[in-house]
């Protein structure tokens, strides 16, 4: 029997180290060739597996694959979509078995989240039911940080640098110009449900007239009169007041600051707008002259700013999956466990993918002050070592020298067609 071949796939929003992790999954699977084939990808992640448009990886070269590891966005493009429960609808597990069996896949390594590990873990399921086993394995990536067990997700790392450093610089244009001008400036950041990179804005001050003055965790409910009156008391003792607020900020009752009506492919409200919502607040209650930036793809496409030890995490998970599964692991998550603070220090370990499947990691409390609007040593402790080292990417012409792929498609074998519902 020829040896199978693997399948991987990105999925939900975009890293600036997801290629590094797609780097580690194809570069260690090309040194066994004996036990492994082809890696084929999915164009735009499942959903290319679902209508069998499949990326054959190994037309590739050596050094193009090498220069995804400093290559932001997803090489092979993402996707968000979610797939039916098994219990709803089978079609679509059925299909990607399908899929599996003509092209001679064993092996699947699913990049991305909750969601992501849920599919996987469901995938490795069913598989076993219809009689054509596959061996799933997630791979963690996530800006957001709220996968549970690993100690942070490969992506945070480079957007809480982004976003530490954005902080830091906006502050000194602000302070330079408040006498005159700008009193508040705003930064919101993504986070929908967790405030990790919002805490990450906390890492650009350690004093208590540093910026940023206020940050709005989505875990601590948004409480206006008392976030008037911070603004108000910054102002008047610092001359400004910088304010990190998570998109994800919301009231007591549970609505978002930014709750927009409408709900993405996986059901999440749609957020944007939070800068805004509160920017008015300063405007029409304490008349200050505000800016605000919505930092959007921009903190999650930075790959100029990396953090390296997220780009070394980010490539050890991809390394660490096709070892699994070669070590004959299935429906596992490798992770990364932290064994020291000072000095950083961190080892790859494994969990089961039940364990991380559609769970969310939220800020410790402890991390976050008694006021509710910064981090505390410890959160300071966690974060610091996430954002050390740089790891710029090659430079031509004073751009970024990132790759492109070819992208050939495998042909395809099956006869019938499959459409997106």
């Amino acid at each position: 029997m020829p040896k199978r071949n693997a399948l991987y796939a990105q999925s939900g929003g975009v890293t600036s180290v997801i290629n590094a992790s797609a780097c580690g999954v194809i570069e260690t699977a090309r040194q066994h060739r004996d036990r492994i084939g082809k890696v084929y990808a999915g164009d735009n992640g499942i959903v290319g597996v679902l209508t069998e448009d499949l990326i054959d990886t190994s037309r590739e070269s050596a050094r193009t694959i090498a220069g995804l590891r400093h290559t932001p966005g997803g090489a092979f493009g993402s996707a968000r979509y979610k797939l039916k429960s098994l219990e709803e609808n089978r079609t679509e597990y059925e299909r990607i078995i399908e899929v599996c069996k003509a092209h001679n896949i064993g092996y699947f390594f699913y990049n991305g989240g909750g969601d992501s590990m849920d599919t996987a873990h469901k995938l490795s399921r069913i598989g076993k039911r219809l009689g054509y086993p596959i061996t799933c394995i997630g791979v963690p990536k996530t800006v957001d940080n709220d996968l549970p067990i690993t100690d942070t997700c490969p992506g945070f790392g480079s957007v809480a640098k982004y976003i530490a450093i954005s902080t830091q610089e906006a502050a000194k244009d602000v302070i330079s110009m408040a006498e005159t001008s700008t009193k508040v400036f705003i930064l919101e950041v993504m986070g929908r449900h967790a405030g990790w990179i919002a805490a990450a804005g906390g890492l650009a001050g350690s004093r208590p007239e540093d910026a940023p003055h206020i940050i709005l965790f989505p875990e601590i409910p948004f409480n206006r009169q008392r976030f008037l009156a911070r603004v108000r008391c910054c102002v008047k003792d610092y001359g400004y007041c910088v304010v990190v607020v998570s998109e994800g900020a919301r009231y007591r009752n549970g609505q978002f600051l930014a709750d927009t009506g409408l709900v993405d492919a996986f059901g999440h409200k749609q957020l944007g707008g939070a800068a805004t919502v509160i920017a008015n607040m300063v405007r029409d209650k304490l008349g200050f002259k505000f800016h605000y930036a919505i930092a959007d793809y921009l903190q999650r496409a930075a790959r100029h700013l990396a953090s390296a030890t997220d780009v070394r995490q980010a490539y050890a998970v991809g390394k660490a999956a096709v070892e699994l599964a070669l070590a004959g692991k299935n429906a596992v998550m490798p992770v990364i466990v932290r064994t020291s603070d000072r000095p950083y220090k961190w080892s790859i370990g494994s969990t089961s993918l039940g364990r991380v499947a559609n769970r969310e990691k939220m800020m410790p409390r402890r991390y976050i002050t008694k006021d509710g609007f910064g981090i505390t040593a410890a959160g300071r402790r966690y974060l610091e070592p996430l954002i050390q080292g740089e790891d710029y990417p090659p430079y031509r012409n004073g751009l970024p020298d990132y790759v492109t792929l070819k992208r050939v498609m495998v042909r395809k074998k099956l006869k019938t067609k499959f459409v997106l519902s």
